[in-house]
Order: C-alpha cells, then sequence, then structure tokens
C-alpha cells in the first residue's frame, strides 16, 4: 500500500517551475523521483543509512539548518556548511550564525565565495577613486597578484576600476559587511564506542587550544538512556554533547559547550608526547597562534561555508550514474543507490564501484529530458535549494 505523500518544508518545496521542469510530474519522476512519493521507500530502511558517519552527517546539517540554535527560541539565520576547515583540521559539520541584515547585503558580492586575494582587494577598497597601491595595504605578496586579484572583482561586478594613465585606480561598489557573528563546530560520531573516543580526544583538545571556533559540539546518536554514554568519556569539558535523532531530527542537549576566546592567541599543539597508554613526562610542541590569523582564517572558512554549503555532497558522488536517485526524506532530498538499494556513502559512490553505469551519451548531447540529462539536473537541483537558503539570492539565476 502506498504512503501518503510527507509534507515538506515550505522553504524546500521544488516546483516545476523552479527548476525548470516544463512537462509533467512524471517527466520530473524519470529523472529520479525526487518529488512527492512515499516518506519511506518500501523495503528500505532508514536507521541503517544514518548508522554511517556520511548519513548522519547529512542529516545533522538537515536539522541545524532548522533548529539551530539548540534548545532555543531564536530566529537567528544560520548558514549550514559540511568538510570545511583549515589545512590541519576539518570539521564535520559548520554552522555560521549570521547577521540578518549583513547576510543579505552579503548577497550584492554573489553566490560564489571570495578568496583571501578578492577580500583584501574589496575589504580595503576606498570610496572614492584611487591609486590602487595607495588605497590597498602591502599585501605581504609581489603587487601582479594584487592586480590579478583586482580585474577578477572587476569582472565579477564587486569593485570598479578604471585607468588614468597607466595607473590603475578602484573604488568600493559597496562596503563589504561583518556577516558572520559566530562559527559553530560539530563532530558527527552516530557511534561513540571507547576507541572512537580515544581518536575523537586529541582532535576536540585541538579545536579548544586553537579557539578558531567559537564553540566545538559532538554529536551522538541518542541511546535514550538516562546518562548518555558519550558523557561518561574523557573528552574535553569545553566541548557540548548533542544526542541526535536522525530518523525523527530532533537533538537533545547533553552537555553545554563553554564559549571559546576567538579574539585571543590561540595555541596550536603540533607534537604531543606517546608513551602506548603510560604516563608521559615529554614536553609536547606547540605554537601560538595570532589573533589577525584567526580572523583572517575564520572569514576565509565563512565564505567558504557561504559557497559551497552542505548539499554540495552530489560534487564528490557520481550523480551521472543511472542507479543514483535522490530521495525526499522530511523535505531533505538524500542519496540512493538502486543497485545497492540503500543511502551510499561518498566513498561508494565512485566511479570505481562496481554498480557505476554511467549516462548514455544521448541523454546528455541531445538534453534528455532536460539539457544536461540527470545528473546535471541533480546538481542543479541541490544548487537551487542551496541558493534559496542565502537571503538576497533566492531569485538568482
Amino acid at each position: 500500500m502506498r504512503a501518503e505523500p510527507h509534507s515538506p518544508d515550505p522553504a524546500d518545496i521544488v516546483s516545476l517551475r523552479s527548476t525548470g521542469i516544463r512537462g509533467p510530474a512524471s517527466v520530473a519522476g524519470s529523472i529520479g523521483q525526487v518529488f512527492p512519493h512515499p516518506r519511506v521507500r518500501p523495503g528500505v530502511d532508514d536507521s541503517d543509512a544514518y548508522s554511517t558517519e556520511f548519513g548522519f552527517e547529512l542529516r545533522t546539517c538537515r536539522w541545524a539548518e532548522r533548529e539551530w540554535p539548540p534548545g532555543a527560541d531564536d530566529d537567528t539565520p544560520v548558514i549550514v556548511a559540511r568538510q570545511l576547515g583549515t589545512e590541519r583540521r576539518r570539521w564535520d559539520t559548520i554552522v555560521l550564525e549570521c547577521d540578518p541584515d549583513a547576510l543579505r547585503k552579503r548577497a550584492r558580492f554573489g553566490r560564489k565565495r571570495l578568496d583571501s586575494d578578492l577580500l583584501h582587494a574589496v575589504r580595503n577598497a576606498p570610496a572614492e577613486w584611487t591609486y590602487y597601491r595607495d588605497a590597498l595595504p602591502h599585501p605581504g605578496y609581489p603587487w601582479r597578484y594584487v592586480r590579478e586579484a583586482i580585474h577578477r572583482a572587476d569582472d565579477r561586478g564587486i569593485l570598479e576600476t578604471r585607468k588614468d594613465g597607466n595607473r590603475i585606480q578602484v573604488r568600493r561598489k559597496w562596503p563589504y559587511p561583518d556577516w558572520c557573528e559566530r562559527i559553530v563546530a560539530v563532530e558527527n560520531k552516530p557511534d561513540l564506542d571507547r576507541s572512537a573516543a580515544r581518536r575523537l580526544r586529541p582532535q576536540l583538545e585541538f579545536d579548544v587550544a586553537m579557539a578558531l571556533a567559537d564553540e566545538v559540539w559532538v554529536a551522538t546518536q541518542r541511546t535514550g538512556e538516562r546518562v548518555e554514554p558519550i558523557l561518561l568519556e574523557d573528552l574535553p569539558v569545553e566541548a557540548g554533547v548533542l544526542a541526535f535523532d536522525p530518523d525523527t531530527l530532533s537533538a537533545d542537549v547533553a552537555w553545554h559547550p563553554r564559549t571559546l576566546a576567538v579574539e585571543k592567541p590561540g595555541t596550536r599543539i603540533l607534537e604531543r608526547p606517546n608513551a602506548a597508554g603510560e604516563r608521559d613526562g615529554s614536553a609536547a610542541r606547540f605554537e601560538y597562534a595570532d589573533p589577525e590569523w584567526k580572523r583572517e582564517r575564520r572569514l576565509a572558512i565563512a565564505e567558504r561555508a557561504y559557497e559551497r554549503g552542505w548539499r554540495s555532497f552530489v560534487d564528490t558522488m557520481r550523480p551521472d550514474c543511472r542507479q543514483f536517485r535522490l530521495r525526499e526524506v522530511d523535505g531533505q532530498l538524500l542519496p540512493y543507490c538502486d543497485a545497492k538499494d540503500r543511502q551510499p556513502t561518498a566513498a561508494e559512490c565512485s566511479g570505481s564501484c562496481s554498480s557505476y553505469e554511467p549516462e548514455p551519451p544521448t541523454w546528455r548531447t541531445k538534453g534528455w529530458p532536460i539539457e544536461g540529462g540527470p545528473g546535471k539536473r541533480f546538481k542543479a537541483l541541490l544548487a537551487d535549494r542551496r541558493r534559496r537558503r542565502r537571503p538576497g539570492l533566492e531569485t538568482e539565476e
């Protein structure tokens, strides 16, 4: 018996018109059945999908996008992204708490991120026409790279330029807003046993010492026990704990985090003693992270999160495979593999998979049924939902 379709979040409703699909719903269904269908596909156990860190992570991102901050009646806009960080540390989930007005002003600069070179030009551009070397502080590298960034900013329409003889003059179009107020890092561990906790502890200690994020959390599967087992593990007390149920998209705060001193110098742990479980009195190696470096790095992370979001998971999978589908669960589009009859992980969904079967070339060359074939349309659907979560970009083509 066919179940009744689940009502999606109004902000996530994808209509035929908004996705560029013209024709009956059956056409849309032929490219992946992403429109209303049973919440749980017959023969599929969603709980198995969420037992992997990848599936659990996607559900955590969806919950954070709808419910953050946990346990509070707050309408602060948030940007959620995944698998971002620095060269030394990558976080599973990132939540950016944003200033509403400033976030809308950020949309003037487009949906793509501003890298460090573009930020240097845009943030320091003067209100009046000025020779660029007089207007911008010395970047610490050759000026020719600054000129390249100025031309790129001009091409994107976020900076005004003109020539006065052989001298390039610049003028800002808009002040760059201070749109990101706080950065929250979340580690997703659906099954946190004793060995997993030992591996997680150094990572959390690194986060607390560096204080690059305002808060650090660990999200783990809710057990329903009176005391969540994770609270018995030897983890830094500064890290918060979320007991999360991916099936119902609900979470309880098992331990509140401490706010970290992001404005002060951070401590970067380079090497720690290792005595195979025995007490080791040798010294650890560390270095300090300058507050200015932390500010620049935080802004770079925020810009990357603004561009990528968390629905970019499809970029590391193979949506051009004939077995790939998107399934709608609670208004969320999740990857599904017909060959495996379950949700695949990002590592499984690759060209090396034994079930990988590329789309027929005619689907892409003749625009079946939409230009580019199903794989391209899957990316377009997810990009559309990501864009509609960016105030000011909702109607951008």
